[in-house]
């Protein structure tokens, strides 16, 4: 692995993982076109913790006010929309990773991430901003209910398949909800961080079980270049993010997911040139 090929993959996870495109959908992608093998688990976890570092400089005041307070409704919503995703990923671990390395569903799972991201800007347009946050960005979820914390969560499992945007995903189950965008955007986010830290927790101890093996193609400036860009990339990411679901539309984002995915289509059903 070479500093360019690395710096590469910290931009895709770094922008992919938080706009609503799918960042495992992309770099199953590129691995399909490309023919590369999966990066290193140490290099892939060195990205995660990249774009960990990322969210949490972004939202550092909404973490500082959960800390200072941990005790409050939206630890606890947080707390409970992540329970469903740890359940999907214990009880359905091996097709998940076959899911993964085959890349079998992926066009038709661009698909999805489409339709969602279509039918929660309907709905949200629909419902004309009912203020489910409360007063400035204090990040309460004043109107929140634990049946919205439950849903949101079951969305985020919901996309756990590669072409399934986690982040598309969550913001869409709180636009269903009626939610302030902008809240949807933040506890999206706020949800992103069990999320990132549990992978890398879980790779962690495949590290340390398999030891340094997985590390042997992968030099030092290949590693900090890779997660110094994927932190760098995904700060961006999720600054732009919060913008555009606040002032903007996802339809953008839906586009661009339909089209990949009819591509990807086309390709798996067909032509046969990377599936």
């Amino acid at each position: 692995m070479n500093i360019i090929n690395a710096i590469i993959l910290g931009i895709v996870q770094g922008l992919t993982e938080f706009l609503p495109v799918s960042s495992s959908g992309h770099l199953v992608l590129l691995q399909k076109i490309f023919k590369i093998g999966e990066p290193s688990l140490f290099f892939d976890t060195m990205l995660h913790v990249g774009t960990l570092i990322a969210v949490m400089t972004v939202l550092w005041k909404d973490i500082f006010e959960i800390l200072k307070k941990p005790v409050q409704k939206l630890t606890g919503f947080l707390i409970l929309a992540t329970i469903p995703a740890v359940i999907a990923a214990l009880l359905f671990k091996d097709a998940i990773e076959e899911i993964f390395v085959s890349g079998k569903y992926l066009g038709f799972c661009f698909l999805i991430t489409a339709t969602l991201l279509v039918a929660a800007e309907i709905l949200s347009r629909h419902g004309k901003n009912e203020n489910h946050a409360g007063e400035g960005h204090d990040g309460n979820g004043a109107k929140m209910t634990w049946l919205h914390a439950l849903f949101i969560g079951i969305m985020q499992a919901f996309a756990i398949p590669p072409g399934i945007s986690r982040s598309g995903a969550t913001i869409s189950g709180s636009l269903f909800c009626r939610l302030d965008r902008d809240f949807a955007a933040r506890f999206s986010f706020l949800m992103s961080i069990p999320a990132i830290l549990g992978a890398v927790v879980m790779q962690t101890k495949d590290l340390v079980k398999h030891g340094a093996a997985n590390n042997s193609s992968f030099g030092t400036a290949a590693i900090v270049a890779g997660t110094v860009t994927s932190a760098v990339v995904g700060f961006f990411a999720v600054k732009f993010m919060l913008k555009i679901i606040k002032e903007k539309s996802l339809f953008g984002f839906a586009i661009y997911t339909g089209v990949l995915g009819v591509i990807v289509l086309i390709d798996q059903v067909w032509l046969r040139f990377f599936f």
